[in-house]
């Protein structure tokens, strides 16, 4: 364990962003899985675009606090997008 004041700060702060950041992951994953699992039940496209803006939504969050690179957030909102258009298209 450390035993100057600054690295003892520097542990606090540690502690804090890392509960942040699994916070905030955390519910990221939920939205996510509530996505996967409206569009695996072939829900109607309007519940399916819903859990997309609460996925999409959850994963910018994620990518302003820093917890995603930008451009991860923007690859996984795109796949989604992508399953979310296959799967109106295949209910059309």
């Amino acid at each position: 364990m450390a035993t100057h004041v600054s690295a003892l700060k520097r542990h606090r702060q540690s502690l804090r962003r890392r509960a942040r950041n699994r916070a905030v992951k955390s519910q990221m994953k939920t939205a996510i899985k509530g996505f996967l699992t409206a569009v695996a039940a072939q829900n109607d496209p309007a519940l399916i675009q819903a859990a997309l803006s609460k996925a999409t939504s959850a994963i910018a969050t994620a990518a302003s606090k820093g917890v995603l690179h930008k451009r991860t957030a923007a690859r996984k909102i795109s796949r989604l997008a992508k399953k979310a258009h296959a799967a109106t298209v295949a209910r059309a």
